[in-house]
């Protein structure tokens, strides 16, 4: 009797396995019925700068957003694709290698993509025209820094490295700096869409480029602090994900910083840094030291936190 209990359950069990249905059925029988995804997954096009900004509006349309650089087309009317991801087993109305036209009142054009069940999204492609905003020739009018230990107890400042001369060399200071110019020149753009160039820093009538010693109590060499443009020629890239600026010098060291536009900047505790045309803004990585709150000492060459090269174009 027992056996025949065991044998009528295991019967059961098979016939409740064999009756269940295979969740991949539908996937490895229907021929892809199942799949309706039709996005534009990524999408590159010849000088574009930065990433494409690509959204679903609804099951039937969508957006990308994308910047061409001007400079290196005479217009926007033959943009060709250079990379499209799309959907699995998605096909779309535009390949790689095929051109669009974006000279036109909307700066638009479509692209249509279909999925595997034959239903289609309509991607509306708008080009914005780009000009890499740092190239040119730049005057060197200030060197800026906001530096001090303990700014919540009064110890922070901002100030020009040119308002203490007593702290720098009687001749090539940071005043030797003031007459020189920087030229930004871009020679092309990354496959990431990032743009890159050269930039020479020209010594002024004087013929001199800073030194940066400071020359109070101890002497101390500060050059890794504010040497952050090399002196004559180096090379700069700019990455438009992250906002920075990279720029390397000829023995391939490299300084990282940002370029900002006019306009004040709060740094909190009561203090603020106004840029008046624009600035190549540099974070430095100072220790706080509170034996010599205060002090010149501390904020140039102990606690320096940030530093501004300002300028304005010719």
């Amino acid at each position: 009797m027992k056996k025949l209990t065991y044998l009528a359950i295991i019967l059961v069990a098979f016939v409740q396995a064999s009756c269940k249905k295979d969740p991949l059925s539908t996937v490895n029988n229907d021929s892809g019925s199942w799949n309706n995804e039709r996005s534009i997954k990524s999408i590159k096009f010849e000088h574009q700068v930065g990433p494409a900004e690509i959204s679903r509006v609804d099951g039937s349309t969508g957006k990308v957003n994308i910047s061409i650089n001007i400079d290196a087309v005479p217009d926007l009317s033959n943009i060709a694709v250079k990379q499209l991801v799309l959907s699995y087993d998605a096909k779309s109305s535009v390949g790689e290698g095929d051109a669009l036209n974006f000279q036109n009142d909307s700066n638009s054009a479509t692209i249509k993509v279909t999925s595997s069940t034959g239903k289609t999204r309509t991607y509306t492609v708008t080009a914005k025209s780009f000009s890499e905003s740092l190239v040119g020739t730049y005057d060197i009018t200030e060197l800026s820094l906001y530096g001090g230990t303990g700014p919540e107890y009064g110890g922070g400042a901002v100030l020009d490295l040119t308002d203490k001369p007593w702290d720098w060399p009687d001749t090539g200071g940071p005043e030797a700096e003031l007459d020189n110019t920087l030229t930004f020149k871009m020679t092309g753009i990354t496959d990431a869409g990032n743009t890159y160039g050269t930039i020479e820093n020209s010594a002024g009538d004087d013929g001199a480029y800073a030194d940066f010693m400071f020359v109070g109590d101890p002497k101390t060499d500060v050059n890794h602090f504010y040497r952050k443009i090399p002196k004559g020629k180096g090379m700069w890239k700019r990455n438009y994900a992250t906002g920075t600026i990279t720029i390397t010098f000829p023995d391939s060291s490299q300084t990282m910083g940002t370029f900002e536009q006019s306009g004040t900047q709060d740094l909190g505790n009561g203090l603020s840094h106004t840029t008046e045309n624009v600035a190549l803004e540099f974070d430095l990585n100072g220790k706080d030291d509170w034996d010599n709150i205060y002090s010149d000492y501390d904020k140039f060459v102990e606690r320096p936190r940030k530093f501004w090269i300002e300028m304005k174009k010719k």
